[in-house]
């Protein structure tokens, strides 16, 4: 072959030159490709129904999709929702239509579809229960929140994995075997690589060109040159979605769990892929009311300052605070009595409706209030034995109810030792 013949193909990216040609070279979705993997248990059933491939970019739902209608020769359509509207739908639907006709099945392929809105969505169903098409649609976002449920019954979800260092490391192998060139990175430099690539089997390719195209003669890279040549990619994070969700939750369950380390780890993550910090700041506080409380009643206070911090300093002085707050959050003793108490508060004021207080602790200004006995029998605290009439404020048809049950940790210990005292007083004083 000349040189003539070769420049097109060597002009073609990486990703494309090495994309798969049958499911057994797809890599790192083993659990669907591989021997007993869903798709090939699928395949060799002799059926295919409609799917949804979903995970990260990068992963290969794509060349799978395609794969799959080469493997059982359906037609194969591709769309993106980015791109396509009602008009496009409408003209993939007629061309399956025909080719049906004519005895062909058509595999179509809808990219990003978690794009289309519900009505959009709704116009597969027709075409999918007639067998018009078999729908395989990508998406990276939770297809439960992101997906009509219609769709989804009709549809079997399957999970992409994000590439591992050892998948990633297969595909930079082939990049070499292709281009017969070694990658000029040492070997700490070449781990790097691997994490740059944040699990996308496209942006190890991608960043493996352009470590080729910087790399001067017989030069081998080290970590800090490789940094400088290919710049960082940004990290798999839209806060508006799926990415925004799973870390904030990773980051509460980290400091319920009182692990300090992990709830900077995933504080740090959030900061780094660009969250706005007074988010995390709001988050914090909300942690310090529901799972600190009363335990330590200063973290609500450790968190309040930190958000002022953050709001008076700015990024990235302002981080630190923030970073304080959650290491003092997760190391602080846990209770979520006071929220257990709250939720059930709140509970018995929607099913008891609006009873009146009791009279006695009603205030009287006028006259006619003072006749029907309000204020009467009244007892001043503050001119009682220990500061503590003991009387009952709750409805007289609801009687008296316990929400707030003090744990054993932190200040909540001494707290439940003095409200012991003062329920065994109460008794005492005739109060329920």
């Amino acid at each position: 072959m000349n040189r003539a013949e070769k420049k097109p193909a060597a002009a073609r990216p990486l990703a494309d030159r090495l994309r798969p040609q049958k499911l057994s070279e797809v890599v790192g979705q083993e659990h669907l490709t591989g021997e007993g993997g869903a798709l090939t248990r699928m395949l060799a059933n002799g059926s295919l129904g409609s799917l949804i491939f979903w995970g990260p970019p990068g992963t290969g739902k794509t060349t799978v999709a395609r794969l799959l209608a080469g493997q059982v020769d359906y037609a194969f359509e591709q769309i993106s929702a980015i791109f396509s509207g009602v008009a496009d739908l409408k003209k993939v639907f007629e061309s399956a239509r025909l080719r049906r006709q004519n005895g062909r099945a058509t595999l179509l392929f809808v990219d990003e579809i978690h794009r289309f809105n519900r009505a959009q969505q709704d116009s597969f169903l027709p075409v999918m229960e007639d067998g018009t098409v078999v729908l395989v649609g990508a998406t990276t976002e939770n297809p439960s929140f992101e997906l009509n449920a219609a769709l989804l019954s009709r549809a079997r979800v399957l999970t992409f994995r994000s590439l591992g260092p050892e998948s990633l490391g297969r595909l930079v192998d082939r990049a070499e075997e292709e281009t017969g060139r070694a990658l000029p990175l040492d070997e700490q430099a070449r781990e790097l690589l691997l994490q740059l690539a944040d699990g996308d089997g496209r942006a190890v390719l991608t960043l493996a060109e352009e470590v080729w195209r910087a790399a001067g003669k017989d030069e081998v890279l080290d970590a800090e040159t490789l940094l400088s040549v290919v710049q960082r990619r940004a990290p798999i994070y839209d806060k508006g979605q799926d990415g925004h969700y799973n870390l904030i939750s990773a980051l509460h369950k980290a400091v319920r769990g009182s692990d300090v380390d992990a709830a900077l780890y995933w504080l740090c993550r959030m900061l780094d892929a660009g969250e706005n910090p007074l988010y995390l700041g709001r988050r914090l506080v909300r942690m310090a009311s529901e799972d600190i409380g009363l335990a330590d009643p200063n973290a609500l206070t450790v968190t309040l300052a930190a958000k002022d911090a953050y709001d008076y300093l700015g990024s990235p002085e302002g981080e630190l605070a923030l970073a304080e707050a959650t290491a003092y959050l997760a190391a602080a003793p846990k209770s979520n009595a006071v929220y257990v108490a709250y939720k059930a508060a709140m509970r018995a004021a929607k099913e008891h409706g609006s009873l009146l207080p009791p009279k006695h602790i009603l205030n009287a200004p006028t006259k006619l209030m003072k006749e029907e006995g309000y204020g009467t029998g009244y007892l001043y605290d503050h001119d009682q034995p220990d500061g503590f009439s003991g009387q009952d404020y709750f409805p007289e048809e609801m009687g008296r109810q316990r929400f707030y049950q003090p744990t054993d940790r932190g200040r909540e210990l001494r707290l439940g030792e003095h409200l012991a005292r003062l329920d065994r007083l109460r008794r005492e004083r005739g109060g329920r």
